[in-house]
């Protein structure tokens, strides 16, 4: 069958997609091979593909190609992530949109909506994999709330209790009020933001005296329960056993002294605000001041806040300054440039709250993980996050592991009795009623008596396990699987989440495996645009990569995204990358076609030229396989495409086919037509990685082939010997080769024409690359010679001069006048150039590069003269 003229990235793209899908060959179980394992980082459920997962599913799917080919087990595990606070906030839109408020539902009837809006949408990112060509074995698919995945989650939490390792308490957190939940301290970031700071004047009870303090959250002084001072502060030692009246409130609050304030910051005085500030906090505690909470849990203002309830805090904050202004108690205001806090997920500013949660013991268990970096137990590549993964480790704060959310695990602590003190801790509720009967010894306790703690874990609680719960190792720890898949071989993740994620896993790895998850984290770069700045929907600067995919092609969108993504450098991506990528695509397919549009004679000899040029394509490829190993063991991905990438375009479509071919309208002998064939099989095996659609159609179109004999599960080449000299020898030629085409162009000597080429050998060179010298520049015969040739024009390579006649090719009348007047041009401007050089004010003057400049452009005028020089003399001869 006729080959297509034009490759349908499209139609092939779904044809082998389906065809490895059918054929299974994703799939992986367990068997006597060596397994190559890695676990994808689970995507949001929530989420759609992006230009960040583009990048990261194309190396983890070149690195997973690859390992088919060498022969391992290979075995990629998808899978999502049920993304609480992300997901929790979709369905609660959703209801909303349809006039549900979430507060009317039972746990059970927002989670069936939860459950339904996860069937319906969840999982779409995984099918947009599948365009790419994500070799995924999608029979293992994982999702953090599948019900043997969520039991892993509860036993761990059972453990980690009882080990003592997980405590409840009432503790200071970061709280998101647009989520209405906790956040752990590495899920906020923190933002320089331009803000004021407000100068308050407070009366000093039972005086005419006041008391000046400076806040940036003037609406938090309805929850003030003390004015602090320093014991060393001279200024206010009248102050020392009074009380202030809080503006507004008008309640007393004691005068405090602690050497906590620093006299040189603000006004000297501090305002205490225990329930909003975790440094007020300490000092309340260590003062046993009360503690005035004024905000709800939305952010809006409590009864605490007077006449303000209800209001939105930054409204009420307006309004308060207002009324503090009126009443004249803002005594002036300051712009302050200030750090907030702001959420991961919903962007929403953080209010330092105080919260009854659960906490994880995190020192203790974070040595061994520490340790299993610093010592090259688990690699971090690029390793330039080693130091700041060593920052983070040691000094590592406790987990904040409970979420104000309904989606996701249940904690599964159990109250019994009148309040929140006391409780049981089991993987059931049945295991949970068993405890109780036992700590109270009542017999008659019934589940009713219980009450399940409401919140949820942190999903990174869940995900953290990942590596061991997608092969059920925790609640099956000697299964074959996890033996035998675990610990994987590389993870692929974004420097973001080194601490979210790759840190807890680690330490979740010793803790429940005695051992690492993964031998190596591969960490990217961020996708940004030509401005630099990161790729997102919100700024309007990312394209769609489906979009991408069905202008340019999968393939071709996979090498843009590498053409310039070096380990843990952003990738500053612009569009033309896929358009060269898909550029790359085209010439594999037309090299193809070149090769099928020839006659084959097998009663032809091989010609000699063809001989030596696959000689020495093959140790070209040896050689270029070589470095591509060496890139890819030391995870250089970027440099190891560009070494098949050049192998590719410049060895074997610009060089190799072009000594090979036969001349027009004649047929190729047999044995150099299936010793291509060989060679461009063993060239789609390392493409394969990298443009898994094109190569594989190749492959097929090549020779009928039976499944076993898929390209996919083809064998990745093994090393050969390399012939340097010979790889050598052939770059001289192509120099050559490359001088002959040069004269050939600038003097437009047709191609069809043959030349004779001299060489005045200076350097004696082999001779076994002459017949391909012969072939790719039309010459009839090559002599050597020992003096210059009369009439004929020349060029040289290194210490060789070439000598091409032209007689009758070319107006030797014409060439000596367009000759003559280069030369006279050339010495009028190296005259200028000396003369600029001989000026003694401008040599002592100018910038030294300025000189610099003037002197190469005199030493390229002397040698650009010389080589005029003698072609003249030549020609005059």
């Amino acid at each position: 069958m006729a080959l297509a003229l034009t490759y349908d990235s499209q139609k092939v793209e779904e044809k082998w997609y389906s065809y490895w899908m059918e054929n299974n060959y994703f799939h992986s179980e367990v068997d006597g091979r060596t397994p190559y394992t890695i676990v994808i980082p689970p995507p949001n459920v929530t989420g759609v593909l992006h230009m960040g997962h583009m990048l990261n599913n194309t190396i983890q799917d070149v690195l997973i190609r690859r390992a088919r080919l060498q022969g391992f087990n290979a075995c990629w595990v998808p899978g999502t992530d049920h993304a609480s606070i992300a997901t929790e906030a979709k369905v609660v839109a959703k209801l909303k949109a349809e006039g549900i408020d979430k507060n009317d539902l039972s746990r059970e009837e927002f989670l069936a909506h939860a459950w339904d809006w996860t069937h319906k949408h969840g999982g779409i990112i995984l099918e947009q994999l599948k365009k790419l060509g994500a070799s995924c074995d999608w029979e293992r698919t994982k999702f953090t709330m599948d019900d043997n995945m969520s039991a892993s989650v509860i036993k761990v939490f059972v453990d980690l209790y009882e080990k003592g390792l997980i405590y409840r308490g009432y503790r200071m957190v970061n709280w998101d009020p647009e989520a209405k939940t906790t956040l752990s301290e590495e899920e906020v970031i923190y933002q320089e933001k331009q803000g004021n700071l407000y100068y308050l004047s407070y009366q000093v009870e039972g005086t005419e005296d006041t008391v000046t303090i400076a806040t940036t959250r003037p609406e938090t002084i309805l929850g003030d329960t003390a004015i602090c001072i320093n014991p060393n502060d001279a200024r206010f030692s009248h102050l020392r056993g009074k009380k202030a009246i809080v503006p507004l409130a008008n309640r007393s609050i004691p005068i405090i002294e602690d050497d906590y304030v620093d006299v040189e910051f603000g006004t000297g005085c501090l305002k205490v605000t225990p329930a909003h500030d975790i440094n007020d906090k300490a000092l309340g505690d260590k003062h046993n001041l009360e503690v005035i909470d004024i905000l709800n849990d939305d952010g809006t203002l409590n009864s605490y806040g007077l006449h303000y309830a209800g209001k939105d805090r930054f409204v009420a904050r307006k309004e308060i300054v207002k009324e503090l202004e009126d009443l004249g108690i803002l005594i002036k205001t300051e712009s302050h440039l200030n750090k907030v806090g702001t959420s991961e997920r919903t962007g929403a500013v953080i209010e330092p709250k105080l919260s009854d949660q659960w906490f994880l013991n995190m020192k203790d268990l974070a040595q061994p993980a520490l340790d299993a970096v610093l010592n090259k137990e688990v690699n971090l590549v690029p390793d330039k996050f080693v130091n700041t993964y060593k920052h983070w480790m040691e000094n590592v704060r406790d987990w904040n592991i409970s979420r104000q959310l309904l989606w996701g695990q249940q904690i599964p602590a159990y109250f019994y009795g009148d309040g929140k003190e006391d409780f049981v801790v089991a993987e059931t509720a049945e295991a949970a009623l068993e405890k109780a009967k036992k700590v109270l010894g009542n017999e008659n306790l019934n589940a009713g008596d219980l009450i399940q703690d409401t919140d949820a874990l942190d999903t990174w609680f869940s995900s953290w396990l990942w590596p061991i719960s997608v092969f059920n190792g925790i609640l099956e720890p000697e299964n074959k699987e996890i033996n035998y898949y675990y610990p994987t071989n590389d993870l692929v993740t974004a420097p973001e989440i080194l601490f979210f994620w790759v840190a807890r896993m680690i330490i979740a790895g010793y803790e429940y495996r005695g051992e690492k998850p993964f031998n190596n984290v591969y960490l990217t770069g961020i996708v940004r645009d030509k401005q630099r700045r990161k790729m997102s929907k919100s700024l309007g600067n990312s394209p769609d990569p489906l979009e991408l995919i069905n202008q340019y092609g999968a393939d071709g969108v996979r090498v843009g995204m590498l053409l310039s993504s070096p380990a843990g450098n952003d990738l500053m991506f612009e569009e033309d990358l896929c358009k060269q990528g898909s550029g790359f695509i085209n010439k594999i397919w037309n090299s193809f076609k070149l090769i099928k549009s020839w006659n084959v004679d097998a009663s032809i000899e091989q010609p000699g030229s063809s001989k030596i040029a696959i000689a020495w394509y093959r140790s070209q490829f040896q050689k270029s396989l070589s470095e591509i190993e060496d890139h890819y063991s030391k995870y250089r991905i970027s440099d190891a495409l560009m070494g098949t990438y050049k192998l590719v375009w410049d060895d074997y479509c610009s060089w190799l086919l072009e000594m090979v071919k036969p001349p027009f309208g004649e047929a190729i002998d047999k044995k150099t037509y299936e010793e291509v064939n060989a060679i461009l099989e063993e060239n789609l095996k390392i493409l394969h990685p990298f443009t898994p659609f094109i190569s594989e159609h190749i492959w097929q179109e090549l020779k009928e082939r039976s499944r076993e004999e898929a390209l996919i599960i083809s064998k990745w080449p093994e090393a050969a010997e390399i012939d340097q000299k010979l790889i050598d020898d052939f770059s001289f030629a192509s120099e050559i080769i490359g001088g002959v085409r040069n004269i050939r162009k600038s003097k437009n000597i047709s191609f069809k024409e043959k030349i004779n080429l001299s060489i005045l050998n200076a350097e004696k060179v082999s001779e076994r690359f002459n017949s391909v010298i012969k072939k790719l520049g039309n010459i009839s015969e090559i002599s050597y010679i020992n003096k210059p040739v009369a009439g004929a024009l020349s060029f040289r390579v290194k210490s060789n001069e070439y000598f091409i006649p032209i007689e009758g090719a070319v107006d030797i009348e014409a060439e000596r006048i367009k000759l003559q007047e280069e030369l006279d041009y050339t010495r009028g401007f190296l005259k200028s150039v000396e003369k600029k050089l001989a000026n003694e004010r401008f040599v002592n003057n100018a910038p030294v590069d300025v000189v610099a400049v003037e002197k190469t452009k005199q030493a390229d005028a002397v040698a650009k003269i010389e080589v005029l020089e003698a072609s003249l003399a030549s020609l005059k001869q």
